[in-house]
């Protein structure tokens, strides 16, 4: 069973706002590094962003200065806050650790962004 949820996906006008959330029902480390993944249908698996033990980040250049990734290690939960929606941010987002766990990959949820 694939031990993470995704959500928040939706559909959205270009410049808007979506928070993607991944509540995760399996114990993860303080010292494991969690990220967000997107894919287009027909493209390979894109790494968004990666939040590191200690708080240090990654971006994509795409996203950086539009997206930010948080943790909640009480929660278990990491979050992708999206602002300034582009049409080619639609995609299919996961959460998952980095590098990520075959096991883990689970359905996803839609973003789609129009123009």
């Amino acid at each position: 069973q694939v031990p993470l949820v995704e959500s928040g996906g939706g559909l959205v006008q270009a410049g808007g706002s979506l928070r993607l959330f991944c509540v995760v029902s399996r114990k993860v480390s303080v010292y494991t590094n969690m990220a967000w993944y997107r894919q287009v249908p027909g493209k390979q698996r894109e790494l968004v962003a990666i939040i590191r033990p200690g708080g240090d980040l990654y971006y994509v250049d795409s996203v950086k200065g539009r997206f930010t990734i948080a943790r909640d290690i009480a929660q278990n939960t990491v979050t992708l806050q999206m602002h300034d929606l582009k049409p080619e941010d639609t995609a299919v987002y996961y959460c998952n650790q980095d590098p990520p766990i075959s096991s883990w990959w689970g359905q996803g949820t839609q973003v789609i962004v129009s123009s």
